[in-house]
């Protein structure tokens, strides 16, 4: 294999402007979570490497290295790449989109190894803290920004009513809401940087092998494009199967829906509908016209009683600009910052760079696959949750197709008894616990949500433990898998922690160790299904919010957030600030980051509002409700 010493290209705008930098890629690199990414253009030899702030293109040979090297940090856009300081020269792999080859020991090169991951890398930063001098401007060092200083920053300030930043899943279920509510769409601005509000979430769904003709872990009555609930998701599939005919097929969803979920499995859309339905919805609702495509950079409270959000936004025409956002009703919905590995399998990929044979189930990995299609293989799995799941039906796919496939699940420990809370006790088979939702139903809206509300915040603690907890679906299709591969060898389960990984001919060789017995596996890939990274110093924006204002984290170190999800410590005289999703886990409510969990803090979020977005009831709500059913706007 050619050495990327010797593929040096020069990057540069597609208007013609020059980047300084120099950097050594192949030509098909990808960086997940909309951060960056490098994608060949297979018809034309170039290399188009794309950001939130433009689109650069580089122009390499056609030969194809498999490593990315810069001789000095390389700036593009507004993200840095930067060595890594304990990268050794013979840790030269990095990840690439080119034919895998799990088999070979990994090539060694001069090069220089960038992080992709962990702690600054761009994996763990969602809306990563600004590189670029001058912006945010001097005046956001002050907890409290003077508003004459914004208007003289030189920078675009943009008023509106209400802020919502994040632009995915939680802004859109808000905005939905702001608009039934009756507020224009000139009152209320978006801020995020995918181009449909679920865009990150259908990505990360199709990395976990949710493809849109699965079904998701959500029930029928979770409609991100509906607020009422009804009709839901299940009577809408069941009422489209009779109107072309289907009536079995009809009758036999409507026969689940009532029998769930003693005497059927419980009911869950397939992904591509809930998509869909968020589509129409946001055309509904005018969602293209309060979105600004950007990425928050920083927020701040001003002298008016407002916030100030810092923005690099991305115009139409390609290029980016700079923005200041101001309103006095500010809703923060960062979401997961990023990935989150093991951390043994976390060091693994730092010391070597090892993309290939040791991935997360939520990056791009169909190369696995592709690999064990062609000539089979060992996979040793982690993690045993509804990612888990989805992986281990994907194996079992590929390997039905006719090549040997065989899986190692190897979990920290065993699990010969459910969860229990009160009378109620889960379900556990061969190890895995079963749940319909990642937590009891009663959570969503019912008793244990009331409890959990009322409790003080050393009991939540103590509820949230009882209640959660690593659950899969009760599938019948995945308790088949589990149990015919037990019977038919392909698939194993192993105990205990992970005390070694090495490469040994090109496969990996892996120690565990449960209570002090060792056990030793070789396998052609790992991959890591525990799920994405929750804490909020994952996130530049939430930390830098934490650090200045000193916000107050709860019992599980999220952010404090009180039953109406305010942010109290961030108040600024009339103006309110709010955070939902996953980044208030522990808080007065267990399913922040569910479809319904959004919903209902959207709710909550505009009944504390009152005069500014009055949620409508009676008859108010049932002509609102009227006018959706007919896709006119609220």
């Amino acid at each position: 294999m050619t050495t990327a010493t010797s593929r040096v290209v020069r990057l540069r705008h597609r208007d013609g402007r020059v980047r300084s930098q120099v950097v050594r890629l192949p030509c098909g690199v990808r960086v997940h979570d909309g951060a960056l990414s490098f994608v060949r253009d297979r018809e034309a030899d170039t290399v188009w490497l794309t950001d939130n702030d433009g689109t650069l293109e580089a122009s390499p040979p056609r030969e194809d290295p498999r490593t990315v090297t810069v001789s000095e940090p390389l700036r593009i856009g507004e993200w840095l790449l930067s060595p890594l300081e304990s990268a050794r020269a013979d840790e030269a792999t990095i990840r690439s989109s080119g034919p895998p080859a799990p088999r070979s020991p990994a090539p060694r090169t001069d090069a220089t190894v960038l992080s992709l991951d962990g702690p600054g890398g761009l994996l763990s930063s969602a809306n990563a803290a600004p590189s670029n001098p001058g912006f945010p401007p001097p005046c956001f060092a002050a907890a409290v920004v003077p508003m004459a200083d914004l208007r003289v920053s030189g920078h675009p300030l943009v008023e509106s009513t209400f802020l919502a930043l994040g632009g995915g899943l939680g802004s859109f279920v808000w905005v939905d809401l702001l608009r039934v509510c009756g507020v224009p769409t000139d009152e209320i601005t978006s801020i995020g940087f995918e181009s449909v509000p679920y865009a990150r979430y259908r990505r990360l769904c199709q990395h976990s092998q949710i493809p849109p003709h699965e079904r998701l872990r959500s029930n029928s009555e979770s409609c991100p494009d509906n607020i009422w609930g009804f009709p839901g998701y299940g009577l809408r599939e069941a009422l489209d199967h009779i109107k072309h005919g289907r009536f079995l097929a009809g009758l036999g969803l409507l026969g689940q829906l009532t029998g769930e979920p003693d005497r059927a499995e419980t009911y869950t859309p397939r992904a591509d509908q809930v998509f869909d339905s968020i589509d129409v919805e946001a055309s509904r609702i005018g969602w293209s016209r309060m979105v600004v495509p950007g990425r928050i950079r920083s927020l701040r409270k001003t002298d008016d009683g407002r916030y100030v959000a810092a923005v690099s936004t991305r115009n139409p025409d390609g290029t980016s600009g700079r923005a200041l956002h101001v309103a006095p009703f500010v809703q923060v919905a960062l979401g997961y910052p990023g990935v989150q590995f093991l951390d043994d399998l976390r060091a693994w990929r730092e010391q070597t760079a090892d993309f290939e044979r040791v991935v997360n189930a939520y990056e791009d990995h169909e190369h696995v696959y592709r690999s064990l299609a062609e000539d089979g293989g060992v996979v040793v799995l982690r993690g045993r949750g509804i990612v888990a799941s989805r992986i281990l039906q994907k194996l079992a796919e590929v390997r039905r197709a006719g090549t040997d496939v065989r899986v190692v699940h190897l979990m920290r420990g065993r699990k010969d008894e459910g969860g229990r809370a009160g009378k109620a006790q889960r379900r556990v088979q061969n190890h895995w616990e079963f749940q319909p939702f990642n937590w009891p139903e009663a959570c969503w809206g019912g008793d244990l949500a009331t409890e959990l509300e009322k409790a003080e915040r050393g009991r939540r603690a103590e509820l949230l433990a009882a209640w959660g907890g690593t659950t899969t679906a009760d599938r019948e299709d995945w308790r088949e898998i589990v149990a015919a591969g037990l019977a038919e060898g392909w698939y194993s389960i192993r105990f205990g922690g992970l005390t070694s990984l090495q490469d040994e001919g090109g496969r990996l060789r892996l120690v565990a160790d449960e209570n002090g017995a060792t056990s030793t596996l070789a396998a052609d890939f790992i991959v890591d299904a525990t799920g994405l990274i929750s804490s909020i110093h994952g996130n530049p924006v939430l930390a830098d919010l934490v650090q200045r204002y000193s916000l107050p984290l709860n019992p599980q170190g999220r952010l404090d957030v009180t039953p109406d999800f305010e942010l109290e410590a961030l108040r600024n005289g009339n103006g309110r600030a709010f955070a939902v999703g996953v980044s208030t886990l522990g808080g007065p409510y267990a399913p922040v980051d569910s479809f319904l969990g959004l919903q209902y803090a959207a709710v909550r979020i505009c009944e504390s509002l009152r005069g500014p977005a009055r949620v409508p009831s009676g008859l108010a709500s049932a002509r609102a409700w009227w006018r959706w059913v007919r896709g006119v706007a609220p």
